[in-house]
């Protein structure tokens, strides 16, 4: 039913909210045990129903603190960006709200911070590097969205301040990512990084599909 549908999907952005509020200092294991376990069994899961009993957990680059870095919040000078989705949402309307200057692996970066042009708006950074498309998905990574509560330990902010710390061990892929049903918007070439980085989630690699006891795979169930 589609009033159960909105309610499951409430429930999933309430619970990956919470995964980014775990402190401590195995913070990161919980999140990833989390998320899989998320993923695994949610209604809203990104993952194809026919691969969820054989689904075997995302995976990550090692943790790296190295890419736990301080960065400036500079202003952005405003402007609108359209990002096609590619799909029945269409193009998704952003505002630059700002930059973030900062230093990761020995090289100067920056990335956009768009502000969605909606009501409640939102602060959304999506990446590319030197890894997408071999090491990580081709479209790019994201490092925060805050409208959809992926942020907490991704990006500490200090009241009164323009210093921010942000986290690419976080950084995760967008749901297009694990299958074609999603549209998703993906990183715009100003915020593509020279550098590579090597932190956060990899490449998904989908797994066979459950097999049933008469020899075939085992059929969606939603």
């Amino acid at each position: 039913m589609v009033s159960q549908a909105l309610l499951d999907l409430v429930d999933w952005r309430r619970r990956v909210g919470d995964l980014y509020r775990i402190k401590g200092g195995d913070a990161v294991e919980r999140f990833r045990r989390g998320r899989d376990e998320l993923f695994r069994t949610h209604p809203q899961s990104p993952i194809e129903p026919a691969e969820r009993a054989s689904f075997p957990g995302l995976q990550y680059f090692p943790y790296d603190p190295a890419a736990r870095v301080h960065a400036r919040l500079e202003a952005g000078d405003g402007a609108d960006l359209l990002i096609d989705t590619g799909g029945d949402d269409g193009a998704v309307r952003y505002r630059r709200a700002g930059r973030l200057a900062f230093e990761l692996g020995g090289e100067s970066c920056r990335l956009t911070v768009l502000s969605l042009v909606q009501y409640a708006g939102g602060l959304f950074v999506p990446f590319r590097d030197a890894t997408s498309g071999q090491e990580t998905y081709g479209g790019g990574r994201y490092l925060f969205d805050t409208a959809k509560d992926t942020d907490g330990l991704v990006l500490e902010v200090t009241p009164g301040s323009l210093e921010v710390v942000i986290d690419f061990n976080y950084a995760y892929n967008a749901s297009c990512a694990y299958s074609p049903r999603w549209a998703c918007p993906l990183a715009p070439p100003e915020n593509f990084l020279k550098v590579a980085v090597r932190a956060g989630e990899l490449v998904y690699k989908a797994p066979a599909p459950a097999v049933t006891d008469r020899g075939s795979a085992a059929l969606p169930t939603s």
